[in-house]
């Protein structure tokens, strides 16, 4: 008996449907590219060591996942005479925006791994030199991190580069899958008087736990009156900005939970947490305390705590700014009824020693200056004469 046409067709286009399901498209296995050592500074920047095409010297890059692109200081544009052009591009900071130049078609040669044809936007690092102690050269972000798996491990202080592809995560960790643009854009509760739901930029190279934008701590008001808060600074693109900082109850980004968390709080004057798109960022403070897969081909980052995952949280608080001038550790910066201004200090006072230990590393004194509740003696050069200044470091959860 002959079928009729309409069943031969749903037989052949079901039979077909069989054969189809069957091929899948899979992506290839990732590859290791490379793999090598980092270094760790104050708050969890990572700094990398690259070459800039063929020139010679080896320069420091902070790796930054809350920055777009990528970008070379300008006076490292100026020394190695780099050609840059005119653009009508503009970026923008917790403390300024500014119209760059770029330098164009560039490569970065990393250990092991050669990035070609990079578009580098041109800033000034002048201001995170001088906070670090260490050359800051540029910023390597988005243009390299959109090509690779990069691997980050604060146990061992190596960064692994992988080809994109399918990758087996370790066990004990958790998948995030923040919203991307240029920056990744993950979901995070805050806890204080009650619980709020955000988005945050995940921001490596923030050294700090977590900064919300003033209209979202005030529209939320989450934070209770009981909480102490106290004026300080940091430091961000166009420059110093005054904010305020405080300790709130609890932080949670995916399963984990952190208590008693530090944050800082500032005046978003120049929208770049669109708010109410997103309350803040949060740092590599608390990032630090993982070690991480950044997936961006694939949007993913996978988190699993390290042995760093305990560490205790810096409640220090003096209310001053201290950065490396001319080789010497600087006080440039002292709030007004902090501990360092009770303890005596005035602007340009060059620190020479604290609590007997003698070095020229800013990344030290800074150590020493986060022991919270501690009294520390500090020796500082003022006028060609020698003065002992005694300051009790602030907790800033009392």
């Amino acid at each position: 008996m002959k079928r009729p046409a309409i069943v031969c067709l749903l037989v052949f286009f079901l039979s077909s449907l069989a054969s189809y399901s069957q091929e899948e498209f899979v992506m290839p296995q990732s590859k290791s590219l490379t793999k090598f050592k980092f270094a760790q500074l104050s708050g969890g920047i990572i700094i990398l060591r690259a070459q800039l095409d063929n020139i010679p010297d080896t320069l420091n890059f902070v790796l930054d996942t809350g920055s777009g692109g990528i970008s070379l200081d300008s006076s490292t544009v100026e020394e190695f005479k780099i050609p840059k052009e005119k653009s009508d591009r503009t970026i923008r900071g917790i403390a300024g925006m500014k119209t760059v130049d770029f330098a164009y078609h560039h490569s970065l040669r990393l250990p092991g791994l050669k990035v070609d044809s990079l578009d580098f936007h041109i800033n000034d690092y002048d201001l995170l030199t001088s906070v670090y102690g260490v050359k800051i050269d540029g910023i390597i972000c988005f243009s390299f991190l959109r090509r690779y798996i990069v691997r980050i491990d604060y146990d061992d202080f190596t960064i692994e580069v992988l080809s994109p592809g399918t990758i087996k995560y370790p066990r004990g960790g958790y998948v995030l899958r923040p919203n991307f643009s240029t920056l990744p854009l993950q979901s995070a509760n805050i806890t204080d008087d009650r619980q709020v739901f955000s988005r945050f930029i995940f921001d490596t190279g923030a050294g700090l736990c977590a900064l919300l934008s003033q209209d979202f701590v005030d529209d939320s008001d989450f934070i209770s009156k009981r909480r102490k808060i106290f004026p300080t600074q940091a430091e961000g693109l166009g420059g110093k900005k005054l904010m305020n900082t405080t300790v709130l109850k609890g932080l949670n980004v995916g399963p984990y939970h952190f208590k008693n968390v530090p944050i800082y709080i500032f005046k978003d004057e120049f929208n770049v947490t669109s708010y109410p798109q997103l309350g803040g960022l949060i740092g590599n403070d608390i990032f630090r305390r993982f070690n991480i897969i950044l997936n961006y081909p694939e949007q993913v980052i996978h988190l699993k705590p390290n042995f760093h995952y305990a560490d205790n949280f810096d409640y220090s608080y003096t209310g001053l700014g201290i950065y490396m001038v001319n080789g010497e550790i600087t006080v440039i910066d002292i709030i007004k009824g902090s501990p360092g201004e009770k303890a005596g200090f005035k602007p340009d006072d060059t620190i020479y020693a604290i609590d007997n230990s003698l070095t020229t590393d800013i990344q030290t004194f800074k150590t020493l200056l986060q022991n919270a509740g501690s009294k520390v003696k500090i020796v500082v050069s003022r006028n060609k004469k020698l003065l002992t200044l005694n300051m009790v470091i602030r907790d800033i959860r009392k």
